[in-house]
């Protein structure tokens, strides 16, 4: 298994993590549900009138934590929006509940993929792993 994806099978298990992005000089972190993998990227969604994606674009820098199983994940980086529509498809295939909400064509529905993204598994039993992808 590669390490992106342990990192994204972890993020899928855990089932809920915790995107924190800034606004301005303000934090702001939120719940998040998607993971998906795309083209060898790790892919989240949202939508493009959410304020999570204006700060996303303001600034691309952000961390995702999660906790599961007595092990926490942290992931930074940076993320990228996708406007292809075979990448949003690819993401509404994976999780079909979301298009309830979204569309492919909707011109709302965002993908984005991190790059430069370092994740580190740590635990207070065991030495922190870290993987870059």
């Amino acid at each position: 298994m590669s390490g992106i994806e342990k990192v994204t099978d972890f993020l899928k298990e855990a089932g809920t993590y915790y995107l924190a992005t800034v606004d301005g000089d303000q934090p702001r972190v939120r719940p998040f549900g998607t993971a998906h993998i795309f083209e060898d990227k790790l892919y989240i969604q949202t939508g493009k009138v959410k304020d999570v994606s204006k700060q996303l674009h303001a600034n691309p820098k952000a961390e995702i934590c999660v906790f599961k199983d007595g092990v926490w994940l942290r992931v930074s980086g940076e993320f990228v929006a996708d406007d292809r529509r075979e990448a949003i498809a690819s993401m509404l295939d994976a999780y079909p509940q979301l298009r309830n909400m979204y569309s492919e064509d909707d011109g709302n529905t965002e993908v984005l993929y991190l790059q430069n993204a370092t994740a580190v598994f740590s635990s207070f039993t065991a030495a922190p792993e870290t993987i870059s992808f």
